[in-house]
């Protein structure tokens, strides 16, 4: 019997478990059905001293209290920090990101064609888009639409873009000025700057997974169960069941497990078909390739890399060894690159043979110039990767985040409030903090509720939203996470 229960134990459920502690309650567990936490903020080193992520996490922030957090962890030196250097391959030559502001590198018919498209729709506005396909049509016109952004964008969602919604994007896709494109055109200058994570650090050693184990060895390993898999939960009894026939019992769930997940373990059969229809998601198959030698002087300086065309199955690339030296074996002698693809029912992918498709299309791309280089292959395959924002997911979540509320069930995390516009790992853990705040003090919760006005801004703690006359317990809370 557990005042709380936490299921998962990525961001979100170490930001709860932590956040519980910090509140002097005790009486929590935290179940995950893997070996080590992190969940999909995780890292692995393979046999031959590589060290992989799940994909290409960077560390950057909406949040003083996880920045906080972040220094608390792995200390001041225990940090990397870059200044974001992204790039598309189109056309056989490396494009600045975000590529519609650097349309000027294209060759001259594309150039020609983005350029008249971001005239026509100054002259002509566009109705108010319902659809993805329709939002990238009305702000870029059809140049950069057909050359870049409806290709490459099925290509990371593994959907059309026409089954996507619009109220999602935010900060998430760069809106083309007019002005500026021509400005850099005149000027023959590339435009980078743009974004939230033009700037970010990562961690010295280790990957991104050693943010989250050094968060969970600050917290009371007798309350942490891994290698415990969830297979029941019982609304009515309050409890949760694992493999090994362990139920714990609990008065509130906090579920960091995808949604659907939730719903199967539950048996709340009758709440499928809404959960089906309006909760997409892609899976991510992530490729290591650990080589010998070095880049070369294209990718030396380069972070990662975006592959809208059909000449390789990867949407992206990062150049993993140039976020830390020590994510390769000896850096004198090895270099790494870590290869993202997705797949879903509409974008399925021959798991088979693709270790082998990563490499043709690495050496398609001139990513590798020989195979022979190669002297460690990884592969990772998450099955649920990204929470898609379909056309129909607000309409489910406003039924199914609800419905399991009602049972003391509250539902948060990448997948488990399947928002991708709040799902990167700062806002998974604020997640879990704003919840345990919500349930043990009565504040509201804001990133869940408001992922605008959270990606608006860098936030404070406590919160500007939350009422000046919780000031007594700033001091507390600030001490405790490690603020100033």
């Amino acid at each position: 019997m557990t005042r709380f229960l936490i299921l998962g134990a990525g961001p979100t459920g170490l930001g709860a478990a932590r956040q519980l502690e910090i509140r002097g309650c005790r009486d929590w567990a935290l179940l995950d059905s893997g070996a080590q936490p992190g969940g999909l903020a995780a890292s692995f080193t393979d046999p031959q001293g590589f060290t992989w992520d799940i994909g290409g996490h960077v560390q950057f922030s909406h949040y003083d209290y996880f920045d906080a957090a972040m220094d608390e962890f792995l200390g001041e030196d225990g940090w990397l920090h870059h200044q974001r250097a992204a790039y598309v391959w189109l056309r056989e030559r490396f494009i600045p990101y975000p590529f519609q502001n650097n349309i000027r590198r294209l060759p001259d018919d594309d150039l020609d064609r983005c350029l008249q498209g971001l005239v026509d729709i100054t002259r002509s506005p566009r109705a108010e888009p319902r659809t993805f396909r329709d939002w990238i049509h009305a702000k870029f016109g059809p140049g950069i639409a057909d050359v870049f952004l409806l290709p490459y964008n099925f290509k990371v969602w593994a959907y059309p873009p026409e089954r996507m919604g619009v109220g999602w994007m935010g900060e998430r896709v760069a809106v083309t000025d007019l002005g500026r494109v021509l400005s850099n055109l005149v000027h023959a200058r590339d435009d980078v700057s743009w974004g939230p994570n033009n700037t970010f650090r990562f961690p010295r050693q280790g990957g991104t997974g050693e943010i989250w184990r050094a968060c969970a060895a600050r917290l009371p390993r007798s309350n942490i169960f891994l290698n415990t898999e969830a297979v029941e939960v019982d609304l009515a009894q309050r409890m949760v069941r694992t493999t090994d026939g362990t139920a714990f019992t609990y008065d509130r769930l906090i579920s960091t497990i995808p949604l659907k997940e939730l719903i199967r373990l539950s048996g709340q059969g009758q709440l499928k078909a809404k959960a089906e229809q309006g909760l997409l998601h892609s899976s991510s198959h992530i490729v290591g390739l650990g080589l010998r030698g070095a880049p070369g002087p294209e990718l030396a300086g380069k972070c990662w890399i975006y592959f809208p065309e059909n000449n390789c199955p990867f949407y992206r690339v990062t150049v993993f060894s140039n976020y830390s030296p020590r994510n390769v074996p000896d850096i004198t002698k090895n270099w790494s690159l870590m290869c993202e693809v997705s797949e879903s029912s509409c974008k399925p992918v021959n798991r088979a043979s693709l270790v082998e498709d990563v490499i043709q299309g690495a050496l398609n791309t001139r990513l590798l110039e020989d195979r022979d280089d190669i002297v460690s292959t990884w592969q990772y395959t998450a099955e649920y990767g990204y929470p898609t924002p379909g056309l129909d997911r607000d309409e489910a979540l406003a039924e199914l985040i609800p419905y399991f509320e009602q049972y003391d069930v509250f539902s948060r995390g990448r997948f488990g409030m399947w928002k991708y516009e709040v799902s990167n790992q700062d806002h998974s853990f604020m997640q879990g903090v704003e919840i345990v705040e919500r349930l043990v003090t009565g504040r509201p919760e804001i990133t869940a509720t408001d992922p605008d006005r959270v990606n608006a801004a860098k936030h404070p703690w406590p919160y500007d939203e939350w009422a000046e006359a919780e000031a007594p317990c700033r001091e507390t809370l600030m001490s405790a996470s490690g603020a100033t």
